[in-house]
């Protein structure tokens, strides 16, 4: 169904089992197992999906290895294993990363690790290579018989710079460990968003609708894009908003504070020799005044990141000209030779991590884990208990809404049907093991369409499997390249706008494609665009040109895009 046809069939009957607010990954990977599970299942967001914290992640699929010193080893357990499936399940999005961190110390930490463990020491100390090592066996160790990743390895000081030539000589040696590559966060999330609605007819997701409020057995929405009223009388709210959690639970009147939220934001570099130096590899390490940095490859581009900074409003968050500093000259502590300067950042973007409220001294403290907050019965006033949805992490999400989904079906009186352990994501299903497959799918697809394997390798990168979908839909009109962007033709765009619920033209720069983050755009291809989107979308001239000037603001705002 369409945005419309949705909007029609809620007004029709309001009645909903369960209603999600906030399609952050938490709340759309709810969404996804409890569609699985046969549950009639609204999902809302006052933004497009997958555009507030969840759009703004190191692009890691991590386990969580400095999560040990605090003790939080569950977390790590399950993030490990979580990892291993988001490459299995996802592999057109999820690949291995090798991550190398450069040590100078052999000895430092080793009685500052156990202190900070035991809560004794709240200043970061800097992490030498018996520590690491030691953290780093215990890291592999969780990850058990499912060896979708390759063992640590530690390098000499020597090997290190014969392999990374332009690598800070004063290193004592480097250690490589494995984790995932999320290439695009914001595709992975969409793509779950339509699997589930694919498998259950009763599963409906709406961008652009904000809750506004509600009392007794009856939420209040409003459509975002109209002005329009909307009603719903749901059994169960889930309440999935990140860090705006208390502010969208006092939107019912309830006064929490369950959120404590930190400010992580990042740079995105057009730095060719830095891409060169890093290869293939992450470099995570220890910054001079103790913070955890990295410097990640991001197809040709190079991201820096994050910053760890507490916030009280998650609406006021930017990336800082302070923090912009910080991550230029964090490169020299491993790569002093190479030289950046502020020319070369193509996009900035933050978000504000939607972490439980602690006590903690330092932001690095503050637990990374998830849990459940439920209130109901006299503590509301309402007829449907409300579960707030608090911390969680990428890599994490699938066990998370696993455990929100039983949780759900247990209120509901249902059994579990299916399970999302082993099931494969979007573009990921049927996704060639090897090369020598991946050369007879395009040539079957080839053959099928009478494409050349360029654009269709081209398409396969982008989508995954869900390329024979999209090489059909452009088959059944005359097609051709976009001018600005001959990379993208007119009909894989209008394809993206009938079948990826786009609804502004940013949800097409910003997350059904990676042309914004990797600085991509110029002023011709976003009028283009808006011009093509338009088109599909049925927006008049007038309609066309604020979208345009609207996308524009929004990346100079926001991102420090200024076309």
């Amino acid at each position: 169904m369409n945005r419309n046809e949705i909007l029609a069939q809620i007004k029709n009957n309001p009645e909903v089992s369960v209603l999600i607010v906030g399609a952050g990954i938490n709340g759309i990977g709810t969404f996804r197992d409890l569609a699985l599970n046969g549950v009639d299942v609204l999902l809302v967001d006052r933004g497009d999906f997958c555009s507030g914290a969840s759009a703004a992640s190191s692009h890691m699929a991590h386990g969580g290895i400095r999560y040990l010193e605090n003790g939080e080893f569950r977390l790590v357990r399950e993030a490990v294993g979580e990892r291993n499936r988001m490459i299995q399940n996802a592999p057109h999005i999820v690949s291995p990363l090798p991550t190398t961190i450069p040590i100078f110390k052999y000895f430092s930490g080793l009685l500052n690790a156990p202190l900070k463990f035991m809560g004794w020491l709240d200043k970061p100390s800097e992490r030498g290579s018996v520590i690491i090592k030691l953290g780093l066996m215990m890291y592999d160790a969780y990850t058990g018989k499912n060896r979708t990743v390759p063992r640590h390895k530690f390098s000499s000081r020597a090997e290190s710079l014969k392999r990374w030539n332009q690598l800070n000589p004063q290193i004592a040696n480097t250690a490589t460990y494995y984790d995932g590559l999320i290439s695009n966060p914001e595709r992975l999330a969409l793509e779950l968003v339509l699997d589930a609605e694919a498998d259950n007819p009763n599963a409906r997701a709406l961008n652009y609708v904000s809750m506004t409020g509600g009392e007794k057995d009856t939420i209040n929405l409003r459509d975002e894009l109209t002005g329009e009223t909307i009603e719903v009388r749901p059994k169960l709210v889930i309440n999935a908003a990140g860090p705006w959690i208390d502010t969208t639970n006092r939107s019912l009147g309830l006064s929490t504070r369950y959120i404590g939220g930190t400010k992580g934001s990042h740079l995105v570099l057009d730095n060719p020799e830095l891409r060169a130096a890093i290869g293939g590899n992450e470099f995570f390490f220890e910054n001079k005044d103790g913070r955890i940095v990295l410097i990640f490859p991001l197809h040709d581009r190079v991201l820096l990141g994050t910053s760890d900074i507490k916030i009280d409003n998650p609406d006021e968050a930017r990336c800082t000209d302070e923090e912009v500093d910080y991550f230029l000259e964090l490169i020299a502590r491993v790569f002093p030779s190479i030289k950046v300067t502020h020319e070369q950042i193509v996009f900035r973007f933050t978000g504000v991590r939607p972490l439980g409220s602690s006590g903690a001294k330092t932001t690095g403290q503050y637990s990374r884990d998830h849990h459940i907050q439920v209130l109901s019965g006299d503590w509301t006033n309402l007829a449907f208990p409300i579960y707030s949805l608090v911390g969680g992490k990428w890599t994490s999400f699938r066990a998370f809404s696993e455990l929100v989904t039983d949780k759900v079906l247990n209120f509901l009186n249902l059994k579990r049907q299916k399970s999302t352990r082993e099931l494969p994501i979007g573009g990921g299903r049927g996704y060639p093991k090897n090369a020598e497959d991946h050369k007879k799918q395009l040539e079957g697809l080839a053959a099928w369409t009478g494409f050349n394997i360029d654009l269709l390798e081209n398409l396969f990168k982008k989508y995954g499997t869900r390329t024979e979908a999209i090489a059909n839909f452009m088959l059944r009109a005359p097609d051709a390249p976009l001018k600005s962007l001959p990379t993208f033709t007119r009909r894989e765009v209008i394809f993206l706008a009938q079948y990826e619920k786009i609804c502004r033209l940013d949800d097409l720069l910003l997350r059904r494609t990676m042309l914004a983050m990797l600085g991509r755009l110029t002023k011709e291809i976003v009028l283009e665009l808006a011009e093509v989107l338009g088109e599909s979308l049925g927006w008049n001239g007038e309609q066309k040109t604020a979208e345009a000037a609207r996308a524009l603001d929004l990346l100079s705002d926001r991102h420090g895009v200024r076309l």
